[in-house]
């Protein structure tokens, strides 16, 4: 897994239509990957996480940043390396769920005809403080099986995904909320799975699912149509919410879960506390090497 740091190079005429900053299809990254655009995409797409328009005319414009999420985003704004600096870049701001701000107003020197930014975005407020909460199983079983636990060496070594537990599941179990929020970003088109990293990594359906102290639970690795909930939700702990499947950067079928956090412009993980019916889980993170980490 990479880190999730959102990266679209906006290298625009003045008066181009929107840029992104995308990543709702890599689902390990709010995830997603740094991915440079060779030119402005022609406005939001599915899963995109914030666009950035231009608006005015000749030396004056004002930057907007629209948040596709149904959840706050932060971004940061800033220009090309090696551009000239103007005034109010770079900035960093955090938008509220479904936003559309104006972020910045710029004076441009005379005859400047292109205007290179970058617009990175990351899931989640920085200023949110996770609280030690108990999470239900996300799914209904009294016997399974944890493929990979944290700290896991396959795939769970990154800041967003350290604390991450694979359960193994067959195709098609019920994947229920582990906890009570409000969904804020789903993927639920792709199919089939494979090795490949550069192929297959974002290519896993998820439900991202953020919690009144805004953290947010991801459920990875969905069946093809397997999303059961639509973005702006308001899900309850112990309902249905998806399926699980086998897509994407995958070598068997699993639920990949993990809460994470914004720790400032960057996901990370956070340790929680899962209860089954049998009591409280406990892994042998020290132990973690992708391979049965253990079972119940």
């Amino acid at each position: 897994m990479r880190r999730i740091l959102l990266l679209t190079l906006l290298a625009c005429p003045l008066m181009a239509p929107a840029a992104e900053s995308n990543g709702g299809a890599d689902w390990r990254g709010g995830w997603g990957l740094v991915r440079p655009a060779d030119q402005a995409p022609q406005g939001a797409r599915s899963g995109t996480l914030a666009s950035v328009k231009l608006e005015g005319g000749a030396a004056y414009w004002q930057a907007r940043v629209d948040n596709h999420l149904t959840g706050p985003v932060q971004i940061a704004l800033r220009q090309d390396a090696g551009a000239a600096l103007l005034p109010g870049l770079p900035l960093q701001t955090v938008l509220p769920g479904s936003a559309s701000v104006v972020v910045a107003r710029l004076q441009l020197p005379p005859d400047t005809e292109r205007l290179n930014l970058l617009l990175d975005a990351v899931p989640g407020d920085p200023a949110a403080r996770p609280q030690d909460v108990a999470y239900q199983l996300p799914f209904d079983a009294r016997r399974f099986q944890v493929s990979q636990a944290p700290q896991g060496r396959f795939s769970h070594n990154d800041a967003e995904n350290r604390d991450a537990v694979d359960f193994a599941l067959p195709e098609g179990t019920p994947v229920l909320a582990a906890r009570a929020g409000k969904v804020m970003q789903v993927q639920g088109n792709f199919s089939g799975n494979g090795q490949d990293p550069a192929r297959d990594r974002d290519r896993a359906n998820f439900i991202r699912v953020l919690h009144e102290d805004g953290s947010m639970a991801v459920y990875a690795h969905l069946r093809e149509n397997g999303v059961l909930v639509r973005s702006g939700q308001r899900v309850e702990a112990g309902q249905r919410i998806g399926v699980s499947g086998n897509t994407g950067y995958s070598t068997a079928p699993h639920l990949h879960f993990v809460v994470q956090a914004n720790a400032g412009m960057q996901l990370r993980s956070i340790p929680v506390r899962i209860v089954a019916p049998q009591g409280e889980l406990h892994f042998a993170r020290e132990e973690a090497d992708g391979g049965d980490a253990a079972s119940h």
